[in-house]
């Protein structure tokens, strides 16, 4: 049985839920290491990650290096020394950093890989309208998330879920991961395999103003998978002519319709008795049911309707 040292490397709130199991498991937790402090909102405060402030609350030692590779970290590095790394959601690691220990550094990914490789694996997953997806634990090398599987378990992605719903989910399958990988590498029994070789590879890149726009033009189901894969964030969002002005809208929620029509493209209808807006696509409808106006917070399509009239000729774009 080895005996493990862990220097655990995370960021957001996906990596608390590990972080906190590994502790509960009694592991030996040597330090953590996360984002620098950022200025957020509209005072512009100093903000610790998700990471930091529960580190911190069971009194671990927090790294925040700017430069993995600055000769301060190298420092901790062999102070600390660790011989496992675990990394959650953080960055890129170079050399010097991931091939320290000796029992090697391994990942945490949100997908089954080599699918959806990548920074929104979550996201692309709903946003292609998969029906399953999964976590998989792998030894970092030169690339990224091309190493040696350890290990990865599945979860069915239901209709109703969005990146929230589904993100905790693959969190707790995660927690239950990353602690099987650590006891297989405690007891040296880890046979890490190779990723399969396929030519029929979904990406999951960073999401971007230009990758998170509705496109009207797409079938519903197609629109609100996107909109399910975005929600509640950074948000779908779309523009609105209103007046011959353009309103950018961000879209929660929404359902759709098959039906056959001759309404143009992104054009609206709403009833006035039930409180429903419905965007003409090119199999039917969407049926939106919480949006946010530009300065508005987010609401439901009836509370919104309560003290706003719909124009007929109101239309996304």
């Amino acid at each position: 049985m080895r005996t493990l040292r862990i220097l655990f490397m995370g960021t957001p709130e996906f990596a608390v839920g590990i972080l906190d199991r590994l502790q509960t498991s009694n592991f030996d937790i040597v330090g953590v290491v996360t984002a620098a402090d950022k200025p957020a909102g509209r005072g512009k405060q100093m903000k610790s990650s998700a990471v930091k402030t529960h580190a911190l609350n069971h009194d671990l030692e927090v790294l925040q290096p700017t430069n993995l590779k600055s000769e301060d970290f190298q420092d901790d590095l062999k102070r600390l020394n660790p011989n496992l790394i675990i990394v959650v959601a953080f960055r890129m690691l170079p050399k010097a950093v991931w091939n320290f220990p000796d029992y090697g550094t391994f990942n945490l990914h949100a997908s089954l890989l080599p699918q959806y490789r990548g920074a929104a694996p979550i996201n692309w997953a709903i946003i292609n309208g998969e029906k399953k997806t999964g976590v998989t634990t792998f030894f970092i090398d030169e690339e990224i998330d091309t190493g040696k599987i350890i290990d990865s378990k599945s979860i069915l992605i239901a209709e109703e879920d969005n990146v929230e719903t589904l993100h905790d989910k693959l969190m707790t399958l995660g927690a239950d991961v990353v602690l099987e990988t650590v006891k297989a590498i405690e007891q040296a029994k880890v046979e890490p395999k190779p990723q399969e070789n396929t030519s029929k590879l979904k990406a999951a890149p960073k999401l971007t103003k230009e990758n998170t726009k509705i496109d009207w033009d797409q079938s519903g189901k197609a629109i609100v998978d996107f909109i399910r894969g975005l929600s509640p964030f950074p948000v779908a969002w779309t523009e609105l002519i209103i007046d011959d002005e353009l309103k950018k809208i961000k879209v929660y929620k929404a359902s759709y319709k098959v039906s056959d029509h001759q309404r143009e493209i992104g054009s609206t209808h709403s009833n006035t008795e039930i409180k429903t807006i419905d965007v003409a696509v090119k199999n039917g409808y969407v049926h939106l049911e919480e949006l946010q106006f530009p300065g508005k917070k987010r609401m439901k399509v009836k509370a919104l309707l309560n003290g706003m009239a719909w124009k007929s000729d109101y239309r996304f774009c």
